[in-house]
């Protein structure tokens, strides 16, 4: 749409001009600057590697950077934010090993990849992954916007989000609430009591309200790859 009908490949520089892009250069470029001049200080390439400090920044921010990812605040798209668990997987030859030593290798998406995989290993040895029932209460203006932030993190991890029928019929052994915050403060505490009669061993709450008989709640920022993670563990997935 942009190439067919704004022309973009028909202008030199389309971001020119836009003080958004330039601030964002302007930033880059002196941030990157005074990263080499620190390490001129330091003694240059050869010495901050030997001595070890070019990898422990590295490693610093890394740790930022996984807090994070694993928040999904740096959303992957079709990883941490929107998964398709139907897509068919990609099939290609393996990437070269690596050489040993030097710098340590990261993949930014590597902490879902590994919780994907534990629920493809789960499909692949019993036929289905595993299972959550979205409980919404209400209407759907009232309830959308929180099962869909709940499907999309639950998929993440690999984890089915059932929406239809009921939780006896979904094959879920969790369930997770999802409503507004006025239909919580009526409804919450008798669903969640109404899905422990039916079976559920755990449920979650969409949103950060607490209620009797929520075992967790579920949020923006909350670390999704350690909710994914326990949850996964709870479900007997390896």
């Amino acid at each position: 749409v942009l190439i067919e009908e704004s022309h973009l490949a028909r202008v030199i520089d389309p971001a020119s001009g836009s003080w958004y892009v330039e601030r964002l250069t302007d930033e880059l470029a002196h941030a990157g600057w005074e990263f080499f001049r620190s390490v001129e200080r330091d003694g240059g390439q050869a010495a901050v590697l030997r001595s070890g400090r070019l990898a422990d920044d590295l490693a610093a921010t890394w740790r930022t950077r996984g807090a994070k990812l694993a928040a999904r605040r740096e959303p992957i798209t079709g990883v941490s934010e929107f998964p398709n668990l139907a897509e068919p997987p990609v099939h290609r030859a393996p990437a070269p090993a690596p050489r040993s030593g030097g710098l340590p290798r990261v993949r930014r998406d590597e902490a879902f990849e590994a919780l994907r995989a534990r629920s493809d290993a789960h499909l692949a040895a019993t036929g289905s992954r595993p299972r959550i029932f979205l409980a919404t209460i209400g209407p759907a203006a009232a309830h959308t916007a929180r099962a869909a932030f709940a499907a999309n993190l639950f998929q993440a991890g690999g984890i089915e989000a059932v929406t239809t029928g009921t939780f006896e019929e979904s094959g879920a052994a969790e369930a997770c609430l999802c409503s507004s915050d006025a239909l919580y403060a009526e409804q919450a505490e008798q669903t969640a009591a109404a899905l422990r009669s039916a079976g559920a061993t755990h449920v979650f709450l969409a949103g950060r309200g607490e209620y009797a008989g929520v075992d967790s709640r579920i949020f923006a920022g909350a670390d999704a790859v350690g909710v994914l993670s326990t949850t996964l563990d709870r479900m007997g997935v390896s």
